[in-house]
């Protein structure tokens, strides 16, 4: 069987429990879990009752996030964590605050290059940029990934925020403390901050985008106006069932606190939940099952309403990041310029692509690559782009032939040294707005 044949076997074969933000429970082992109380005197089945606690105890129920977890050894059965040199750690992921001045020019990358082989999903992270204090519990980062090796007698996980994942190519087997999620591109992965997990990889490689969370947990956006219904719906989220690993031998354990990484050598696997129940737990979710709402008469509706995820900030309506999706759907505005239009924005967006191509850029933004229009900096269409939908025939229109996203923040993006320097950013970025020409006609005669 060819490489991650029996992976995606694996992955083909898993079960899910739906609805993002529920109390969820599940158990590998029928009575795993307790009944009428959380920690009983005695667990069943000799387990370790154990509280994980993704947010304070005392934040409002709405956005308490917990979950219990029957365990075969404690979290706490382990030795000292001992912090791994940089240079080892190949001093590609980096972590907020960060050093660099914030640039206001439009940036735009191509893909990353093919790792060294033998790189896995830990190793071959690479940062973009990001803003706030992971110390501080505010802001996000950035992050890409390619990876063409799977995680072996190897666990990570991030104290300083969540993880929301985005494949890009090849796809991915998720082992957490919950059980296993499986991710295609297409579908996007949440790992909530301090869970545990590996990765394995379906395919020969992988490639995609992550962005760290360390804000106030990702949630669903309020609808307001919009109703009860739209967007993306609750029960399209799924979590894993319960699976646990029962093995003794040396596992390495990595956690990313404070920005650097640490690690500690387990004699057994960490992943050995039994049964759990809670909220604080991974999902993954299908960003084409998103119910696209637009404009049925006339103007290009504001990304905003394209908002997957949120995580909100102490002032309303400015998140601290907001995950959008650009997916599939029907154009109809009538005496409208359809594409994404000119503007400068307050908040700062990080675009990437997953498939295909993008309405707004005709040619330079590839699947895989990103661009970065920082707080304020002048950002549309391209040329091209802006010539041909300004010219066209209004007749509904199937947008079907990309799947793009965007990481939208409150507070300017700061790029790393590594992302500024890269091989692979664009140096004529700005060239694709050239050539727009002055259209403007008056006659001064009265």
């Amino acid at each position: 069987m060819g490489v991650g044949g029996q992976a995606r076997k694996t992955a083909e074969a898993l079960t899910y429990r739906t609805g993002f933000g529920n109390e969820h429970s599940s158990e590998a082992v029928a009575g795993a879990l307790p009944v009428g109380r959380n920690s009983p005197q005695r667990a069943p089945l000799g387990l370790y009752a154990e509280q994980l606690s993704g947010t304070a105890f005392t934040e409002p129920r709405a956005h308490n996030r917990r979950s219990w977890l029957y365990r075969v050894r404690p979290s706490a059965a382990h030795p000292a964590f001992h912090r791994v040199p940089p240079r080892a750690a190949g001093e590609t992921l980096h972590t907020a605050p960060f050093d660099e001045t914030p640039d206001p020019n439009r940036l735009r990358w191509n893909p990353l290059p093919e790792p060294a082989p033998g790189t896995d999903f830990v190793s071959g992270l690479w940062t973009v940029g990001g803003n706030g204090d992971a110390r501080r519990r505010e802001g996000m980062a950035i992050h890409l990934y390619a990876a063409n090796a799977s995680m072996t007698d190897r666990v990570f996980s991030d104290s300083d925020g969540e993880l929301l994942i985005v494949p890009e190519r090849g796809g991915l087997l998720l082992h957490t403390e919950f059980g296993m999620l499986a991710a295609d591109p297409g579908h996007v992965v949440l790992i909530p901050r301090g869970v545990r997990f590996r990765v394995e990889l379906l395919d020969e490689s992988a490639r995609g985008y992550v962005c760290e969370n360390y804000g106030r947990p990702f949630d669903l956006p309020e609808l307001g106006p919009i109703g009860a219904n739209g967007l993306a719906n609750a029960r399209d989220f799924e979590a894993p069932q319960a699976a646990y690993e029962e093995s003794d031998g040396p596992v390495e354990v990595l956690n990313k606190f404070c920005g650097s990484l640490w690690a500690a050598r387990y004699d057994h696997s960490p992943l050995d939940v039994v049964a759990w129940h809670g909220s604080h737990l991974p999902y993954r979710y299908d960003l084409r099952r998103f119910n696209v709402l637009g404009s049925l008469s006339y103007d290009h509706p504001d990304p905003s309403l394209f908002t997957v995820l949120t995580s909100p900030s102490e002032t309303p309506g400015q998140a601290s990041v907001d995950f959008v999706v650009f997916a599939p759907r029907w154009l109809v505005g009538e005496d409208t310029f359809r594409p994404p239009y000119f503007h400068r924005n307050v908040m700062s967006e990080y675009m990437g692509l997953i498939e295909g191509a993008y309405d707004a850029k005709a040619e330079g933004f590839v699947p895989g690559g990103g661009s970065l229009h920082n707080m304020m900096s002048a950002h549309g269409p391209d040329r091209e782009t802006f010539d041909r939908a300004s010219a066209a025939d209004l007749v509904p229109q199937k947008v079907d032939d990309g799947l793009a996203f965007m990481f939208e923040t409150r507070w300017p993006v700061t790029t790393t040294g590594q992302a500024l320097g890269a091989g692979h950013l664009q140096d004529a970025y700005d060239d694709v707005w050239q050539g727009l020409e002055r259209h403007f006609t008056h006659d001064p005669t009265p």
